[in-house]
């Protein structure tokens, strides 16, 4: 087999499939069964349309706050394809990866694989030889045929059920809880944060035995200024500070983590004091990220309606900026109409970015989009196209005032582009 490095791979992984998404589990668990796929540990299943990256990292941080050894897959990724998969908070070497990749390739045959099927298995690998005390495993997409549904978890999270990917998962809230309830295992916690599930989660979690633990009955929180606290089924944790994952949203993430934390506190006891450390360390590129310096720069994954709603109500408590600067790429499968509308009173100038892919909406198709939602340029408040998100910010920067905001939102690509500007500026460690 020819010797390749890590982004060759990833670009031959990408090839060996017709479509970057189908849905299915008889290609991944043949696959599995010939690699011989065994976690000896704790599995913690993480799916929901907004929130499950969040839930994962604070999961994550307070069981390593802990002294457990912490296995977490997440995507996508922003920067590096090794932040999927991490040890310890530490992402898996590309060696320990490209071994990995090797394995999955001997193994799969003439089974034909997508990207994120061929790359689970090989994350899947890499836990398995590392052997850690909890995985922590978050859904890609939906949850009954996604690749991670594979592994049978001993607590399933779902945190928010709202429309998103319809042309996978259905156009209800009702088809998409069906399909995100099962991740749910019989006999097993099953965590659900959103405050009105639909029936059909609920349904499923009663039609397979599952422990159904359900945000205001079965666990709950409640929170001040200062501080805020959580009651579960038997355990309660007050007097907290808030984590350090930024938004008003993230009290209902934390809450959900410790939720799972205490269905599965018989294996995975957890003290207060580890829970305080873990949320005050709690760290997260691309979630309501502030960065340093002014103006002030927000950096946002939002690229749903839910998200988009969710991001206006924590730059609405942000408090008072004269203008505010919208860096917004996002792709044309995304309810780009909804979106903005949720966020269109909190802006008063829009940049619009081209990204790269096939998926991507143009810059020039989102100002056709602005147009029909009657947001044009005018005096005092820019509608512009821009070729890449750091050359937008580049011109908010140039034009905002020092109290300004600016606020850089939609996909992953939109957030990463960002942050691979600011890397290659900083400067070489020594």
């Amino acid at each position: 087999m020819v010797a390749r490095q890590l982004p060759e791979w990833l670009e031959r992984i990408e090839a060996l499939h017709p479509k970057s998404i189908e849905l299915g589990l008889e290609r991944v668990r043949a696959v599995a069964a010939r690699l011989e796929l065994g976690l000896e540990a704790v599995v913690i299943t993480v799916g929901g349309t907004n929130g499950k990256g969040s839930t994962c990292a604070h999961l994550d941080s307070i069981l390593r706050a802990a002294g457990y050894r912490v296995g977490l897959y997440t995507s996508p990724h922003l920067v590096h394809f090794n932040e999927r998969a991490r040890i310890d908070g530490v992402p898996v070497a590309s060696a320990d990866l490209i071994a990995a990749f090797e394995q999955v390739e001997a193994a799969r045959g003439e089974v034909s694989l997508t990207y994120f099927e061929f790359t689970t298995l090989a994350v899947l690998v890499c836990f398995a030889r590392c052997r850690p005390d909890v995985v922590i495993l978050e859904v890609g997409l939906g949850g009954r045929l996604d690749a991670v549904n594979l592994i049978d978890a001993d607590c399933a999270i779902v945190t928010s059920i709202d429309i998103d990917h319809v042309e996978y998962l259905g156009p209800t809230r009702e088809h998409i809880g069906h399909e995100k309830a099962h991740i749910f295992r019989p006999q097993r916690p099953a965590i659900c944060a959103d405050p009105m599930p639909p029936d059909s989660l609920v349904r499923h979690a009663h039609a397979i035995g599952a422990d159904l633990w359900r945000f205001g009955r079965d666990f709950n929180y409640a929170g001040d200024r200062q501080q805020w606290s959580y009651a579960g089924r038997r355990i309660r944790r007050n007097s907290l500070a808030y984590p350090a994952l930024r938004g008003a949203n993230q009290l209902l993430n934390a809450s959900a983590a410790l939720a799972a934390l205490e269905a599965l506190a018989d294996r995975l006891p957890v003290t207060q004091q580890a829970v305080r450390q873990g949320l005050a360390l709690v760290d997260l590129p691309g979630r309501f990220q502030v960065l340093p310096g002014r103006p002030t720069v927000v950096l946002d994954v939002a690229h749903n309606p839910h998200a988009a709603a969710h991001l206006a109500s924590n730059l609405d408590n942000m408090g008072f900026f004269p203008e505010t600067w919208a860096i917004l790429g996002v792709m044309r499968d995304k309810d780009i109409d909804g979106i903005v509308k949720a966020l269109r009173d909190s802006v008063d100038h829009w940049l619009l970015v081209d990204l790269p892919g096939s998926r991507a909406a143009s810059a020039g198709e989102l100002f056709d989009r602005f147009a029909a939602l009657g947001i044009a340029p005018r005096v005092g408040h820019a509608v512009e196209m821009h070729p890449s998100p750091r050359d937008a910010l580049e011109r908010a920067q140039a034009a905002a005032s020092e109290d300004d905001r600016i606020v850089v939102f939609g996909s992953f690509l939109t957030v990463a582009d960002i942050l691979e500007a600011r890397a290659e500026a900083r400067p070489p460690s020594v």
